[in-house]
């Protein structure tokens, strides 16, 4: 093995892995942590790069659909759930979080304290078909990006976001609707793969 470059792991690594399941064209990259692989459900033709790090641990749970893109150094905090649906692009740096602290000084923060000290937010991220988050951007707990939806470089997800629209900014806000005409060549793809 390249020690610049580690390569992915080979489906026969990824079938015996402990994956909940696993689909087929999986590509995790080697230099990647996953934790909690029971929790984690991976569908088809998808492609999850260097020093991404999945928490699924306990009570977690991630859902990753077919054709995702996870880019590097992204991280998945999922221990109250993530669900990324079919044909998603999460870009490098992205961060998701399914619980967070309490940062108003009401409360304890960190995991290490006691949970009746702390008012930790929770909840499922969900991001529905055809959603494309930028390099940078971080999602916060209890969120639905909507069918279709595209956020942009360095944003701040903290509220649900319609289906079909172009976001940005820091708290992100809508700036325009998106283009339909990918589900045109979603369905062109799937005539060629028959």
């Amino acid at each position: 093995m390249n020690p610049f470059n580690p390569g992915y792991f080979t489906e026969h690594d990824l079938k015996d892995a402990g994956f909940k399941a696993i689909g087929t064209n999986v590509h995790i990259a080697r230099n990647s942590t996953i934790v909690g692989l029971e929790n984690i459900e991976i569908g088809s033709n998808v492609r999850i790069d260097g020093y991404c790090s999945i928490i699924a641990a306990g009570r977690g749970s991630l859902k990753i659909g077919s054709y995702i893109h996870i880019g590097g150094y992204c991280l998945l905090s999922a221990g109250d759930g993530i669900q990324l649906d079919d044909f998603c692009g999460i870009s490098q740096g992205v961060r998701i979080y399914s619980r967070s602290d309490d940062y108003s000084g009401e409360h304890l923060t960190n995991p290490t304290v006691p949970e009746k000290y702390t008012q930790v937010t929770r909840g499922l991220v969900k991001l529905e078909r055809h959603v494309v988050v930028g390099s940078g951007s971080v999602i916060l707990p209890n969120v639905t990006i909507g069918e279709g939806s595209s956020v942009g470089a360095l944003s701040l997800v903290s509220m649900s976001l319609d289906s079909w629209g172009v976001y940005f900014g820091s708290p992100a806000r809508k700036l325009k609707a998106r283009s339909r005409r990918l589900l045109e060549l979603e369905e062109e793809l799937k005539r060629e793969k028959g």
